[in-house]
């Protein structure tokens, strides 16, 4: 029996991308139709306001184009399209959804498991893009690349960049505090091994690994340390109840004055008032921002006129390789679906 297979992509994760994965682990026996939807040139929903999609964020389409392009189709590879509980019911054939993300916040998942729809997803996928970005950030700061950058863009030559009380500091010589020791987390350490750098790692619910745990330079540590000895502390944690505004004025009041901040995580978990008063007031030193708690940022948004603050549209998972491990990771899945395999990441 062949099995229909809806693909819906976009502008980052190609629906061709998605097609040449599944084809090569399963050449015959399916039936493949494709969509290319308008993200990232046209924003994603991100909230909760549009009726009868409950509880879902961070997705694109609307629930009667989905629907219809799924159709008859057994299996779904998407991005971004949306799955409510209304859609579930309108899809009687479906049985398998491939989220090619970390998080199927797309899909309402307990109208899954009623509809007997199993849901995969793709953890890691944008793991070493991130991590590479936050390396990237962390230099941009301590190097003085952006200041250098924007005074040449303005015309001005700033020979001051090289006197010794304004130049930048080496890795090797600074602290740098990692907050959550996930895929990501654990990846920027591995990164800053190779620097020379002296690590905190501050995440209650997981170890070193054995190579970090042997190194000398490398400690796990409390939130309270991170904050008060870090140079740099580089946000990699999950949102939760726990983690949700833990960067508030009380945080940012424990860091050291010269110290930098960089969130290549979630908006969410900075209050993103107390970072501003925290940067005009001096109490830390400045700030590279990628994630933010509305996105896109307003155009009028204060930390947007600092001269001490780097941001960036939400890119660090933005990579070649992301596109093509994401969607062999979806093709893996839907071959061990069709083949009666236990899925390799259920959700």
């Amino acid at each position: 029996m062949t099995v229909k297979i809806a693909i819906i992509g976009d502008l980052f994760m190609l629906p061709s991308a998605f097609e040449t994965a599944i084809r090569a682990v399963c050449p015959n026996g399916v039936e493949i139709r494709s969509r290319q939807d308008a993200w990232p040139d046209l924003p994603m929903e991100h909230g909760y306001a549009v009726e009868g999609m409950d509880g879902l964020k961070e997705y694109f389409g609307t629930a009667d184009d989905v629907v219809e392009f799924i159709g008859d189709a057994q299996i779904l590879v998407t991005h971004l399209a949306p799955m409510s509980r209304g859609m579930f019911a309108r899809l009687p054939d479906l049985r398998m959804i491939a989220v090619s993300r970390g998080g199927p916040v797309n899909i309402d998942m307990a109208a899954a498991r009623a509809h007997g729809v199993r849901v995969v997803n793709t953890p890691g996928r944008n793991s070493t893009a991130v991590a590479e970005f936050t390396l990237g950030a962390i230099l941009s700061e301590t190097r003085r690349i952006r200041a250098g950058h924007e005074a040449l863009r303005a015309g001005e030559w700033r020979g001051d960049l090289y006197r010794a009380d304004v130049t930048g500091r080496e890795l090797s010589e600074m602290t740098v505090g990692v907050i959550g020791y996930g895929a990501i987390g654990s990846r920027v350490v591995r990164l800053l091994r190779a620097f020379g750098t002296k690590v905190l790692v501050c995440d209650p619910y997981v170890q070193l690994s054995e190579a970090d745990a042997r190194d000398p330079e490398i400690s796990h540590v409390d939130l309270e340390t991170v904050l008060t000895e870090s140079d740099i502390v580089s946000m990699h944690a999950r949102v939760t109840e726990e983690t949700r505004g833990m960067m508030d004025s009380d945080a940012f009041a424990r860091m050291k004055p010269d110290a930098i901040f960089i969130n290549t995580a979630r908006g969410p978990l900075c209050d993103y008032e107390a970072l501003y008063e925290a940067l005009v007031s001096g109490q830390i030193a400045g700030a590279m921002l990628e994630t933010f708690s509305v996105e896109p940022a307003p155009a009028d948004w204060p930390l947007l006129q600092l001269p001490n603050v780097t941001l960036t549209p939400h890119i660090a998972g933005a990579s070649v390789r992301t596109v093509t491990y994401a969607a062999e990771q979806a093709a893996e899945e839907v071959r061990r679906y069709l083949a009666g395999e236990s899925p390799r990441n259920p959700c």
